[in-house]
């Protein structure tokens, strides 16, 4: 009973001196429910009450920091695992990605507009990269057949993003003079702005009607194999 007295009043002295009650359980190893009980008529200063709140902030700030530490680390060892399972890429593969690539991103050939020609278009540099290799080595495609035409809206930095895509691409700069401008609508609430925006690409191979019906039969071809 003395020893739980002793207790109470060191307690309530650490609370006076405003210490959290995380803080005085280090000191005074009792029950949280007993200690809140003890504490419950103690007042604190203002500047007391200032303190705990910036150490609570801290407290929660560190815990952020922690969790996104520890993302941080699953995501890395969650995509090194992937990365190992990938395998090599035989040209097999390849043409199966380029040709689901262009499934998803290409232009297609349609009634009002036959003759369309193979058109690829995305922001993505490692998407333009994978599919300018498929195009290359899976449809023969040289460089000398491709046009190149970024579109980015007008606001943004277009010489930037002149400079940027050939050195991405590692493609000369003289492939990159067409410029397509798109208006800014006011009410439109832009997410692609930033350092990290350089626009649209489009990629275009010259005299490739025929090609895209090619591409169009693979696409059929596959999905018959599959459905």
């Amino acid at each position: 009973m003395i020893l739980k007295l002793k207790e109470r009043e060191k307690a309530i002295k650490l609370r006076k001196e405003g210490l959290s009650y995380s803080e005085i359980l280090k000191k005074v190893p009792v029950a949280k429910s007993t200690l809140s009980l003890w504490l419950r008529s103690v007042g604190l200063t203002k500047k007391q009450r200032q303190r705990l709140t910036e150490k609570k902030i801290l407290g929660q700030q560190k815990g952020a920091r922690a969790k996104r530490e520890q993302r941080i680390r699953l995501t890395k060892e969650i995509k090194r695992k992937a990365i190992k399972e990938v395998g090599e890429i035989d040209k097999k593969a390849l043409w199966l990605i380029g040709t689901m690539l262009y499934w998803a991103e290409g232009a297609k050939q349609k009634e009002n507009n036959p003759s369309q020609k193979v058109k690829f278009s995305n922001s993505d540099p490692l998407m333009i990269k994978v599919f300018l290799k498929w195009l290359q080595e899976i449809c023969k495609i040289p460089l000398r057949d491709l046009n190149f035409e970024i579109y980015i809206h007008k606001t943004t930095d277009i010489e930037e993003a002149k400079k940027y895509w050939p050195a991405v691409l590692n493609i000369p700069k003289e492939k990159f003079q067409k410029i397509r401008l798109k208006k800014h609508k006011i009410k439109t609430i832009r997410k692609n702005i930033g350092e990290n925006y350089h626009g649209l690409l489009n990629v275009t191979v010259k005299r490739s009607t025929n090609l895209n019906r090619k591409i169009s039969g693979w696409i059929e071809g596959i999905t018959q194999k599959i459905i």
